[in-house]
């Protein structure tokens, strides 16, 4: 175990040499995450939404925000506004990053192929953008504007109907001028000053103000996870489950110290809860991480943060590149990154990530902004059975076939047969009346 002193405090970091590969699983346990303990309050707030709309908001957005606020909806004015405030060159980053991320997910969207699947049977699949979707925009100490553009340029391309945007306000009731500057280059309008518990009730059950939706998407606290939750019982679709942000890094001789350490930082300063873990086959190279993470620690904004997440970070020594492998697909990392000499090759073999970082030149950073994935990924082991936000995930797919005359006599009599051994007389019915 290896120690480090802080001014502030003490960081913790495990080693773990030659670890039972069986055992992994347990060994990189997650940090737990008690949701049942905020499901009482989290359920009042999302009644008192139900019943009382508007007004419970109001209320709401006093006791948490610390605003009075008047109006929900983010004016034409205040958009242009924004505009102002910010600096050229950050407009120009947003305008790259969302070109980034439009070309790649505009490659994600199908056409309908119609398949004969036997003389005079015709069948196909058409993706029909969800109606009505909510986005959840976080705001606080990190206002995730980015998170706008990779939640509403895919909303946009699968042709989603009504965008809602909530947000919570600052102590002023205002929305920080980047997240109303990325929605304005992606097109949405119908952004709302509301956080919390509250804007998620707001979305799934409707207001005067706020539009009911048919989907939320978006990170948050674990109260608006637990918000989230609860009304995907209740008849509202949500994007994945959500957890705290994590990143397993693999690493062997040709990586380089100082790029591993502010890869495993760029996790660590989301939060106290985040996990990072870095998997090595290199011993000396763990030293000078090590090393490097306490350089580069003393001169972050938001140390404090990444110094709590390290204490339940985990540094694991194995054996060879099979090890490695093996540990990260078990892991099932939210962000994986390969800093290896076979890093293509060890990408081929990954079954379990939300999203892969090949090379010492591709830091996770760069996905979470502008080279076009999307960083709305599945967390806390989730990415063994669910993806990440595309396309895909603001789309319906509904199937569709057309049968000829020469069609149905064609199938009939195996339908008619495959329904008589099920008992259900009115489908074979359904056939043989028209072959007759």
């Amino acid at each position: 175990m290896s120690t480090f002193n802080f001014p502030f405090s003490t960081i913790l970091v495990k080693t773990i040499k030659y670890p039972n590969i069986a055992g992994v699983e347990q060994l990189l346990a997650r940090p737990a995450q008690n949701l049942d303990s905020l499901r009482e309050p989290t359920l009042a707030v999302l009644r008192d939404v139900c019943s009382n709309g508007d007004d419970a908001l109001r209320k709401y957005t006093l006791q948490f925000d610390r605003v009075d606020l008047a109006d929900f909806k983010v004016s034409a004015a205040e958009f242009d506004a924004a505009e102002e405030m910010l600096c050229s060159d950050l407009k120009q980053a947003i305008l790259l990053a969302a070109g980034n991320i439009r070309k790649f997910h505009s490659a994600q969207k199908e056409h309908a192929q119609k398949i004969e699947t036997m003389p005079g049977v015709l069948c196909w699949r058409k993706s029909v953008g969800i109606e009505r979707v909510g986005l959840y925009i976080p705001g606080g100490s990190a206002p995730l504007f980015s998170t706008v553009l990779m939640l509403g340029i895919p909303a946009k391309i699968a042709g989603c109907r009504q965008i809602t945007l909530c947000t919570p306000p600052d102590k002023q009731g205002n929305i920080h001028p980047a997240i109303l500057y990325a929605a304005r280059q992606v097109g949405l309008t119908d952004l709302y000053r509301v956080g919390g518990i509250q804007a998620i009730g707001a979305m799934a059950f409707g207001t005067k103000s706020i539009p009911k939706v048919d989907k939320i998407f978006g990170p948050g606290n674990a109260y608006v996870t637990a918000a989230k939750q609860l009304v995907s019982n209740m008849g509202v679709a949500i994007d994945m489950p959500a957890g705290p942000s994590e990143v397993m890094v693999l690493a062997d001789e040709i990586a380089n110290p100082q790029f591993v350490a502010a890869d495993l930082l760029s996790q660590a300063e989301h939060g106290p809860d985040s996990q990072v873990v870095l998997v090595t086959t290199h011993e000396p190279l763990i030293s000078q991480v090590e090393q490097a993470i306490e350089e580069q620690l003393r001169a972050l904004p938001r140390a404090d943060l990444a110094n709590k997440s390290l204490t339940d970070s985990q540094i694991l020594l194995v054996k060879n590149d099979d090890e490695m492998l093996a540990v990260a697909n078990i892991y099932a990392p939210e962000h994986l990154i390969i800093s290896t000499e076979n890093a293509e090759q060890m990408a081929e073999g990954v079954i379990n990530a939300g999203s892969v970082f090949i090379g010492n030149y591709s830091p996770e950073s760069a996905g979470d902004y502008a080279s076009g994935t999307n960083h709305a990924l599945p967390t806390a082991g989730y990415a063994r059975s669910f993806s990440g936000v595309s396309v895909d995930s603001f789309v319906r797919k509904i199937t569709f076939q057309k049968l000829s005359q020469e069609g149905i006599r064609n199938i009939g009599a195996t339908v008619a047969q495959m329904a008589d051994n099920e008992g259900l007389q009115a489908h074979r019915n359904a056939v043989t009346f028209r072959i007759k």
